[in-house]
């Protein structure tokens, strides 16, 4: 009972309390060294109520409920023997430092995030289930194995099945990043959480609850956060030893010289003020100078990990790619129609329609031709096919190799040849016919971001080994990865398979960076040892799953984050061993009896300011290229 309203008692208020409390102790403590004693007792004494009762209350707490030696532990028993001595500055001095230094540490950790509340929300609340020829809405857990289900056009599929009737295209990307939609039809296998865009179907449930492929990425994000270990605090870490050193040299000097002022001082000196401060402030000021560069930094301790990462894993679609299909190729293929007039029948077929490829050609056109659009009569979309009208009294057709085939109309075998070749590359062919004659052709493809290319050349040079995750078909993957010269790559991968090739170079003993936008990277983003969402075009729920978010996509600078979470380990290491050296003088100079306990807090506050002084160097550093 006890121990629960003391743990209540520190909850109270949070950081605002606790800047609030470090303001007025140092104020008090500022006063104290002018000689300013306007209270009828020490004026330090502030500092020591409003900074030290809470140390000592987490030491008590740790040591009654799990037996668990912190630093707080030392500093608890340097402040009350300070106290006991009457050197209050000094007690209020270590007490102020320490909690200055948790405070820190507080503002490096990021607040609870909800990305597993959104996920869930994306589960399909109801169905479509048809029974007796009758349909009937009920919810989306409810549904059996082996029911048929109708999905409307905007609706998520609720569960895994098979299509039984009906065409469409379906978004995917939840699931698998493809920046592209896929066309469905009578026997395609259907996921959970995808979105119906044009023509309604029905469909056998397969998979169903825990079983659909939302629900199984929703498992995976909760198991990837729960394996990803968080560091450890370096004083925290050897407290056990510090204690125990402290307690010995502060007894045995007390023994052999008498002086219980040594002591106290040996303790005072002895608390790890400076070690403390030594990893928070490089890591509040390498935070600060990566936001520069366009990086939120989520997680307080991401830094450090980045910092021995040997492979990053890239997401294709909105990470190395723009994720928006471009017109990269329009060839006529009769000598009746010039490029232009089939580039602009294209246009026109596809001005009235809500298919992302269709969107693509017209934004295309408009980008590269100042004439107006022609406009078309009789529009009709055909789900999954493409869509027919009529455009200066011509029939026009333009859509994929199916719809050809099913109007009757032929390609030649040179046209074929062709055309065949860009979805090698990864391309998507819109073909064209008018009045049922094959005319020609355009192909779109996702486009590289301009910055990728130098950036995978810098990680290169950095001895970091690019890998390329995507859920696009191989050839897709292939052509992107030979343009940017990464040597490993994996395509078609679903959420779980991205998750394999982190774990698998996880048990290889690599250090793994995760780089994505899709919801279906949020496990992954969540597995790695360093996850980065591209915050500009990225889900929310991606970004949520990311220790480090890149709010404007510019890829170019993750050299640059890379390199300085390397500079800033290098920082503290170098701070942790300015501030051992300095705790061990002043620990001689202690035993010696040269050092008061008030000199030695002074001492301390002086190794304090140093390591605050070295690592906000770090908040304009730059990379040498």
């Amino acid at each position: 009972m006890i121990i629960e309203k003391l743990e209540k008692i520190l909850e109270w208020g949070g950081t605002k309390r606790e800047i609030a409390f470090l303001i007025i102790a140092g104020t008090a403590l500022l006063a104290s060294l002018l000689g300013w004693e306007p209270f009828p007792f020490p004026i330090a004494w502030i500092a020591i109520i409003l900074c030290g009762i809470p140390i000592i209350l987490e030491a008590v707490i740790g040591l009654v409920t799990a037996f668990d030696i912190k630093a707080d532990v030392l500093v608890s028993l340097a402040l009350l023997a300070s106290v006991w001595i009457g050197e209050d500055f000094a007690a209020g001095e270590v007490a102020f430092i320490m909690q200055l230094g948790a405070l820190l540490e507080d503002l490096t950790v990021a607040k609870a995030r909800a990305g597993i509340e959104k996920l869930v929300h994306l589960t399909p609340q109801t169905a479509r289930v048809i029974k007796n020829e009758k349909e009937e809405v009920i919810p989306a857990e409810k549904v059996q194995v082996g029911d048929i289900l109708r999905v409307l056009p905007g609706e998520t599929v609720p569960v895994d099945g098979i299509i039984l009737s009906g065409q469409t295209s379906v978004n995917q990307a939840v699931m698998t990043g493809e920046s592209l939609p896929v066309d469905k039809s009578v026997g395609d296998e259907v996921l959970s959480g995808v979105v119906n865009q044009f023509g309604s179907f029905e469909m056998k449930a397969v998979k169903v609850g825990e079983d659909s492929s939302i629900q199984r990425m929703i498992r995976l994000v909760q198991s990837a956060d729960a394996g990803k270990a968080k560091i450890v605090g370096i004083a925290d870490k050897w407290a056990t030893w510090i204690v125990v050193i402290a307690l010995t040299a502060a007894a045995l000097t007390w023994l052999i010289s008498g002086e219980i002022i040594r002591a106290v001082t040996i303790l005072v000196v002895f608390c790890p003020c400076a070690l403390v401060l030594a990893t928070p402030t490089a890591i509040m000021a390498a935070i600060g100078n990566a936001t520069k560069h366009g990086f939120l930094v989520r997680e307080g301790d991401a830094l450090e990990r980045l910092a021995e990462v040997s492979r990053v894993m890239f997401d294709k679609t909105g990470t190395l790619t723009y994720g928006t299909p471009e017109v990269v190729e329009v060839n006529s293929m009769t000598s009746e129609y010039s490029r232009e007039e089939i580039y602009g029948f294209c246009a026109a077929a596809e001005l009235l329609s809500e298919h992302p490829l269709g969107k693509a050609v017209v934004r295309c056109y408009k980008k590269e031709r100042k004439d107006p659009i022609w406009k078309a009569s009789e529009f009709q979309m055909i789900p999954g096919r493409g869509v027919s009208c009529r455009i200066q009294g011509k029939e026009i057709l333009a859509g994929n190799k199916e719809m050809l085939k099913e109007q009757g109309i032929k390609l030649s075998q040179s046209s074929l040849v062709q055309t065949e070749e860009y979805p090698e590359k990864g391309c998507t062919v819109i073909y064209l016919a008018v009045d049922h004659v094959f005319a020609g052709y355009a192909a779109l493809s996702d486009t590289l971001r301009e910055e990728s290319k130098g950036m995978i050349q810098k990680l290169g040079k950095m001895k970091v080994q690019p890998v390329l995750l995507t859920g696009d078909h191989r050839n897709a993957a292939e052509t992107i990865a030979e343009q940017l010269k990464i040597q490993e790559f994996h395509a078609g991968c679903l959420p779980e398979d991205k998750l394999k090739w982190i774990e698998e170079y996880q048990r290889e003993k690599c250090k793994v960076c995760m780089i994505g936008d899709g919801i279906n990277d949020a496990p992954a983003l969540k597995k790695a040892d360093v996850g980065i969402a591209m915050g500009g075009v990225g889900s929310d729920i991606a970004v949520d799953a990311a220790d480090i978010a890149l709010v404007d996509d510019e890829v170019r600078e993750l050299p640059h984050l890379i390199a300085l979470s390397r500079r800033m380990m290098t920082t503290i290491k170098c701070n942790l061993s300015f501030s051992m050296g300095l705790n061990f003088l002043a620990i001689v100079l202690a035993i010696s009896g040269i050092l008061n306990p008030v000199v030695g807090a002074l001492v301390h506050n002086a190794g304090s300011v140093a390591v605050i002084i070295n690592s906000a160097l770090l908040l304009k550093w730059k990379r040498k290229e």
